[in-house]
């Protein structure tokens, strides 16, 4: 990141730390498991990819929260879950007070509703044989405006809170005669199209420029302030976490291992996964490079079969024989809503 970036982004920080206060528990995730199987041609049976494990966090209405960890961590499985693409192995996803297990066909509509999601990759979120038309007006028929006018005043009034405008000039578009920014604001105004409360945002600046990914991110923080939405914000990139989210949950191998407020997390990391995730960050000071040293060796475990004990632990220079290696850690609290799972910080 360059330091006119830095400079921008701080001003969204500024505007998050003005941001109007959450309200009560919106989303709610318990003890939630999603166990993919594995099947052997032949063979039947093969196991389980165990790509959340054990999860439970709540969000808050109006609340920004972000999921951060390497490829492969689970992110993607928990997003598909929440917006109930993926039906849950085991636990309970709560919204408004409905259990998304035991929603049936048009209950399940009726969330969706409820619900936006904005893609990573613009391009190939976008049908490519639709104008821009189609696709916003597109939700909107589904769920049931039938008049027109109405349909054509609710993406117009969209389209000028995603900063498109004249809307008219964009209306008969097709994706391809857009630049990526505008694109990508057309993946958000779809998803703001049906005043959602909840928007799923999965790595949605990291297919752009450097220079749009501010815009993006400021367009979004805008839109959360103005509707009150509740955002999860995907992603692996922490040097854009710290200027969008209150809170940050670290994913490590299908596990929430940190949680704590983002400030906190990002001058007090505990976890020592969250520290290497904190070291490899990029930095436009060339003087930092030396953090680099201190990366964990190794890779990621299998989901199909995880260490026993903390999964951590087979890369962690900390790590506790006879205990990291053979149990699995709790949420411990060494500060005040500032959750680790991880046996150095086990009370005495």
């Amino acid at each position: 990141m360059n330091t006119d970036m830095i400079t921008e982004l701080r001003k969204v920080n500024k505007m998050t730390t003005n941001a109007e206060e959450p309200g009560e528990t919106l989303l709610s995730v318990r003890d939630l498991h999603v166990w993919y199987e594995l099947r052997r041609f032949g063979f039947g049976h093969a196991g389980y990819v165990k790509a959340v494990d054990d999860v439970s966090f709540e969000l808050a209405a109006g609340e920004t929260v972000a999921v951060v960890g390497e490829s492969g961590c689970g992110k993607s499985s928990l997003m598909k879950t929440i917006l109930g693409l993926n039906i849950p192995t085991s636990g309970e996803v709560i919204f408004d007070g409905k259990n998304l297990v035991n929603l049936n066909g048009r209950e399940l509509r009726e969330y969706r509703f409820e619900v936006g999601y904005v893609q990573q990759d613009p391009y190939g979120a976008l049908p490519p044989f639709m104008t821009v038309q189609q696709i916003l007006e597109e939700p909107l028929i589904i769920n049931g405006m039938k008049d027109k006018e109405k349909r054509l005043e609710r993406i117009r009034k969209t389209m000028d809170e995603v900063k498109l405008h004249p809307s008219d000039d964009f209306l008969p578009k097709f994706p391809h005669m857009l630049s990526g920014g505008q694109q990508q604001r057309i993946v958000i105004a779809r998803a703001m199209i049906l005043e959602p409360k909840l928007i799923v945002a999965d790595e949605p600046v990291s297919m752009l420029d450097a220079s749009v990914r501010v815009e993006i991110l400021k367009l979004m923080k805008v839109l959360q302030e103005q509707h009150h939405l509740s955002v999860i914000y995907i992603t692996h990139d922490l040097s854009t976490v710290k200027y969008f989210s209150a809170r940050i949950f670290v994913m490590y191998a299908g596990n929430l291992i940190e949680k704590a407020d983002t400030r906190a997390l990002l001058e007090r990391p505990l976890h020592p996964y969250t520290m290497a995730l904190l070291a490899a960050t990029s930095d436009p000071d060339a003087r930092n490079a030396d953090t680099y040293k201190d990366l964990p060796p190794g890779e990621p475990p299998s989901l199909v079969n995880p260490p026993k004990g903390c999964r951590f632990h087979p890369r962690c220079s900390k790590m506790i024989a006879g205990i990291c290696d053979e149990k699995e850690p709790l949420d411990f609290e060494p500060a005040p809503d500032h959750f680790v799972a991880c046996w150095l910080y086990e009370p005495k």
